[in-house]
């Protein structure tokens, strides 16, 4: 097995079982984007390293990334993505971009605005869409619009589900301007305290990111839907991730919610077979 299937199975991410009934071809490709986003992604979260370390190896890697493009890397998954931009003639900005969404990750643990949270969101997640739908081909240029949203509504997603582990960093997420909203305090969410306020700020929040899911979906054209069934088999784990959150009475503190695995495997299947059926 090459590192960059490796790296994606052994995740055990949405990302693999969605990803997993493309064609050969396209899922290789995939499983190469995937494996660079999560070394990307490691390299800010995992480790013992300090945090001037952390920076300077994400300096390094966005170096080998450029030596990639225009060469040689010394890191063969660097080398086999360059080949995968290529190939599929992914523009590189997006690849850039998610760089400077991780160095976010080491400037800052707290935010002001939703739109300071937007761009955080665009630039981890959203940036990833636009890199896959040229693998997965489109028409129209609203494609592009439908990977934004979609990338914003995954990330606001992963945040709510996440929030008990955030904290327990350090690290809040959501902007300061809702937590006054709610008059919930960064003291109460650092000390996981569930209370009706709270509970209403998880409303709103969730609220939010189904808006993003609804503002994907009327963006997708009739004529791509069925290359973007991959996509949408993410969009549908991640509803329904949203839709266990707020079975748990918005209580993420007490309870670890996420999809299973066996849930993974029949939302991707269902909607693997609608598309194919149909489109």
């Amino acid at each position: 097995m090459d590192q960059a299937k490796q790296i994606s199975k052994g995740s055990n991410s949405s990302f693999y079982y969605a990803f997993n009934l493309l064609s050969t071809e396209k899922r290789n490709a995939m499983n190469t984007v995937y494996a660079f986003c999560r070394r990307t992604d490691d390299i800010v979260d995992e480790g013992n390293e300090t945090h001037e370390v952390r920076y300077e190896n994400l300096h390094k890697w966005r170096v080998e990334l450029e030596k990639a493009l225009y060469g040689t890397s010394k890191y063969p998954l660097l080398d086999k993505l360059s080949s995968t931009i290529k190939k599929f003639n992914i523009p590189i900005q997006p690849f850039f971009e998610l760089l400077k969404g991780m160095e976010m990750d080491l400037q800052r643990n707290r935010y002001l605005t939703f739109d300071d949270l937007q761009l955080y969101c665009y630039r981890v997640a959203s940036t990833v869409g636009l890199m896959c739908i040229e693998i997965f081909g489109y028409k129209h240029e609203s494609t592009k619009d439908f990977a934004v949203n979609l990338g914003i509504a995954l990330q606001l997603t992963n945040i709510l589900r996440d929030i008990k582990k955030d904290a327990k960093a350090g690290r809040i997420y959501l902007p300061k301007e809702d937590l006054k909203r709610f008059n919930y305090s960064e003291k109460d969410l650092l000390n996981l305290t569930y209370n009706e306020n709270f509970k209403m700020m998880m409303r709103y929040e969730v609220n939010r990111a189904r808006y993003y899911f609804n503002k994907a979906t009327e963006c997708l054209n009739l004529d791509d839907k069925g290359k973007m069934f991959a996509a949408r088999a993410m969009q549908h784990i991640y509803s329904r991730i949203l839709d266990k959150i707020v079975d748990a009475d918005y209580d993420v503190y007490s309870n670890d919610v996420k999809a299973s695995k066996l849930e993974k495997i029949w939302i991707s299947l269902g909607v693997w077979a609608k598309y194919s059926l149909v489109y």
